[in-house]
């Protein structure tokens, strides 16, 4: 099969399928980034990314083209009738926040709550699975791997971060987008990204709301 060069002059690599690429990628990703995880934890990322590279499967029923507001999908949560549907609805909120903040963290500094928020409310979403899994089978099944994420979900935002830039081949990071990040969220691989260039992170220089 040949190879078509892309707009910007890079081959496409052909795969098998959307599935297959956001499996080899998320696993270079873990790799650069000295994560490890769980085989199923990796897998559930690659579902997600899978799921989530359709457009319409990151808008809830009836919001249109608008993306959902997290604090929205937390009272969706709050306010859900049973324990399934709350656990459906903190699902996608975990699985939103991850993904966002994985792929569109530069967009978030142009909106009123910025990446530390996605990153707070992710982990805490994914920590109330964790601990509902009494609830029913299916969250028993996924309890492991809900604790998981949310004990690394700011490690796994960079292997996101990881994944969004091998994509787009890029190879220059920007200083201060690097720097912004590290203060707000502590992550490990902009803080290796930053020393790679010759900036040492300061943890004096680090928000209180930072963890």
């Amino acid at each position: 099969m040949n190879q078509r060069p892309a707009s910007g002059g890079t081959p496409l690599v052909p795969v098998a399928s959307l599935e297959e690429f956001f499996r080899d990628s998320v696993d270079a990703a873990l790799a650069a980034n000295h994560v490890t995880v769980e085989r199923d934890t990796s897998h559930y990322v690659v579902r997600l990314l899978t799921l989530f590279a359709r457009a319409d499967a990151c808008y809830a029923a009836g919001d249109g083209a608008r993306h959902r507001p997290l604090a929205l999908m937390l009272a969706d949560a709050l306010d859900a009738p049973g324990s399934e549907e709350r656990a459906v609805a903190l699902q996608r909120l975990g699985d939103m926040s991850l993904f966002t903040a994985g792929f569109f963290a530069e967009a978030l500094r142009d909106r009123s709550v910025g990446l530390d928020y996605y990153v707070n409310m992710g982990g805490s979403a994914y920590r109330s699975l964790a601990c509902s899994g009494h609830a029913s089978p299916r969250l028993q099944a996924l309890a492991a791997i809900f604790a998981e994420l949310a004990a690394k979900f700011i490690s796994m935002v960079d292997v996101l971060h990881e994944v969004r830039d091998s994509a787009r081949g890029a190879t220059d990071h920007d200083i201060l987008r690097l720097y912004e990040t590290w203060l707000h969220t502590g992550s490990p691989r902009a803080g290796r990204l930053l020393r790679q260039i010759g900036i040492e992170p300061s943890q004096q220089a680090r928000t209180p709301w930072a963890h």
